[in-house]
């Protein structure tokens, strides 16, 4: 499938800080035969800024044992409350479970302009759906050749403070990727901290594997940024005549649950 490049319309009303595709479920943990509403954005997590997300190239859904469902006909257009009464364009898709288990969804983007960095960013967005059942939030479910990241901690039932992995690949030996994580605010906060505080940046180590502990409860964007090795090439796209890189970006979204209530002391 040829990538038709796009520009990104940004709605922010602040300075651009770290903008990922957000693919967030209405409920991270379900019952079977239970629908829940799973949407697609783009824009800033934490300060809950939207821009307009261009629609998926791909949707797919995989189920434990790795069958997957092609989602993209029924992903619908939806406009997203944005900033000073502006709306933003997402996309939404109610998703309902086959069975029990782990149900692991991927959303790819097609390859967007960002006019501040001067280069496009290719997105590969997944999530992982719990249906009452422990089963396939570990597996892959993607083609070797796409740059991923993949849980090596279970992404749900989490605490607060939970330290947390996830192996990215394909990597070249001895590359570090960058790693950035983000909590998304589902409105945005009255007061922004340093934008040092806001997005984590940290480098996987040399296997690939990244390690961060999400400190507060909600959904975090674990997002892994390919480096390549000696041997690697970096895909280009041409823009009025010139071309630029096409940055593989691979985001994971976690859920953090609130803490459990304690017992009372005797």
């Amino acid at each position: 499938m040829r990538l038709l490049p796009v520009s990104v319309v940004l709605l922010f009303a602040a300075p651009t800080y770290a903008h990922f595709h957000m693919l967030l479920p209405a409920k991270h943990s379900i019952r079977e035969d239970e629908q829940v509403v799973v949407t697609y954005q783009f824009g800033h997590p934490f300060e809950h800024e939207l821009g307009d997300a261009e629609k998926p190239i791909r949707a797919v859904a995989f189920a434990p044992d790795g069958k997957s469902t092609d989602l993209l006909p029924a992903v619908e257009k939806v406009f997203l409350p944005a900033v000073e009464g502006k709306r933003a364009v997402g996309y939404q898709i109610a998703f309902r479970p086959s069975g029990r288990g782990d149900f692991t969804l991927v959303f790819e983007s097609p390859p967007v302009w960002m006019v501040d960095e001067k280069h496009f960013v290719h997105d590969v967005t997944r999530v992982v759906i719990h249906v009452q059942t422990q089963n396939g939030w570990d597996k892959r479910h993607v083609d070797p050749n796409d740059f991923t990241l993949i849980p090596l901690t279970r992404p749900y039932g989490l605490r607060p403070g939970t330290v947390f992995q996830a192996l990215a690949r394909p990597g070249a030996a001895n590359v570090s990727h960058l790693v950035e994580v983000e909590r998304y605010n589902p409105a945005p906060p009255k007061t922004l901290p340093p934008d040092e505080q806001i997005t984590l940046a940290l480098k996987s180590d040399p296997a690939g594997v990244a390690t961060c502990t999400l400190p507060d409860p909600g959904w975090w964007a674990v997002t892994a940024t390919r480096r390549y090795g000696p041997k690697q090439t970096q895909s280009t796209r041409e823009r009025e005549g010139k071309a630029y890189p096409v940055v593989e970006r691979a985001t994971l979204w976690v859920f953090v649950d609130d803490p459990p209530p304690r017992k009372p002391g005797d």
